[in-house]
């Protein structure tokens, strides 16, 4: 039975997509850029900081959320948005990641995952079924299906293996997907690796089982740029035009700029708030590095021209100075200065497309990076 349809497409420019994704908690702008709050917290920054920067959506993680403090004690607490504080739309990675980097404790069989907690060394299961009871419990506005994700480079056989598994699992995972709210969604996730014709048959495998929009996983988890970039030009067409699509995982902001013009609409990476912590800030003119000493007595703000008051505001000497003190201060800014610069970002990808500009605005993002950073005069 085919799903509904929430993902409106407004404007077009080549193969970049900006539309609307209508949720429960609120209508997520696409291209949208997902800040992770794993835990149900961004690290280091105040959830009325990531909605005043722009975001919509925030990323959240059935695995770790499971384990502590417990989806049954999330539901009972009114959800993940009560529970949190968040009041806009959330999405839940289904845990398919934490199976690849948990190698060392788990075992995966046809039922699920089998693994030990991180925390405590307790057994946990995880199948298809109960990711989606967990993300159901969570309160999820979109949920994932779980998969097996594979890291590069891997050989043929065994990228083939966890991809039918997948599709296996996501066949099951459709079926247990009851929508908790209405409006809920549910995405499958297209595996395959850098193998263009595993990724073709997983996507069509996906398609005729049905989801609400699509997934592209299995990426940006060890294989080069280009080969990403070559296997987002095989799958993305494949996937349905009025669907949404999804990058899992990406990335830096040229990633994100490559992705869009393949025609993908979401993403989420943890690199804004990691990169905050230690002390590598992004700006328009690329990423700053307040660990150098170059900064050390350097009056100027990372830009004045920037829409966030934070970017505009500190001295590179004083965000230098918490930095190199180890002091919380300075990761909580140069955070929600990420995550900020991150949105921005975003906002001017949907203008570009809707005003049909999208290739010249993604030519001169590159030249401001390839600039750089401006030095101080003498």
């Amino acid at each position: 039975m085919s799903l509904p349809n929430h993902f409106r497409l407004q404007a077009t420019d080549g193969a970049a997509r900006a539309g609307a994704l209508t949720t429960p908690h609120g209508v997520v702008r696409t291209p949208a850029f997902m800040p992770v709050g794993t835990l149900g917290a961004m690290k280091g920054v105040h959830w009325r900081e990531v909605r005043d920067a722009g975001a919509d959506i925030v990323l959240a993680n059935t695995y770790h959320l499971m384990l502590r403090p417990g989806a049954e004690r999330i539901a009972a607490l009114g959800g993940l948005q009560k529970f949190t504080t968040w009041p806009g739309p959330i999405l839940t990675d289904s845990g398919g990641f934490q199976v690849m980097s948990l190698a060392q404790l788990r075992k995966v069989t046809e039922e699920g995952v089998a693994f030990r907690s991180h925390i405590d060394g307790a057994s946990v299961d995880l199948s298809p079924e109960r990711a989606i009871e967990v993300q159901r419990l969570l309160g999820s506005d979109i949920a994932m299906q779980l998969d097996e994700c594979v890291r590069l480079p891997a050989g043929r056989d065994e990228i083939a293996r966890a991809m039918e598994l997948s599709l296996r699992w996501a066949a099951r995972s459709r079926r247990a997907f009851e929508i908790a709210t209405p409006g809920a969604m549910l995405f499958g996730i297209v595996q395959g690796g850098d193998v263009p014709d595993l990724r073709h048959h997983s996507a069509a495998g996906l398609i005729d089982i049905g989801f609400h929009g699509y997934a592209i996983g299995g990426l940006a988890v060890g294989e080069p740029q280009a080969v990403m970039l070559a296997m987002l030009e095989e799958t993305a067409p494949l996937l349905p035009t009025e669907r949404p699509r999804y990058l899992m995982g990406v990335g830096t902001p040229e990633d994100i700029l490559e992705a869009v013009g393949r025609g993908i609409d979401m993403f989420d990476c943890v690199l804004p708030t990691r990169n905050g912590r230690h002390g590598l800030a992004f700006t328009r003119r690329g990423p700053v590095n307040l660990r150098n000493a170059r900064h050390a007595e350097d009056p100027r703000p990372l830009d004045d021209e920037s829409p966030w008051p934070a970017t505009r505001t500190y001295a590179r000497a004083y965000l230098h100075h918490l930095v190199k003190a180890n002091e919380t201060l300075g990761a909580m800014l140069l955070s929600e200065i990420n995550i900020a610069y991150y949105q921005s970002l975003m906002a001017g990808i949907r203008a570009a497309i809707a005003a049909g500009t999208f290739t010249s605005f993604r030519d001169a993002a590159r030249e401001n990076w390839a600039r750089g950073d401006i030095a101080p005069r003498a």
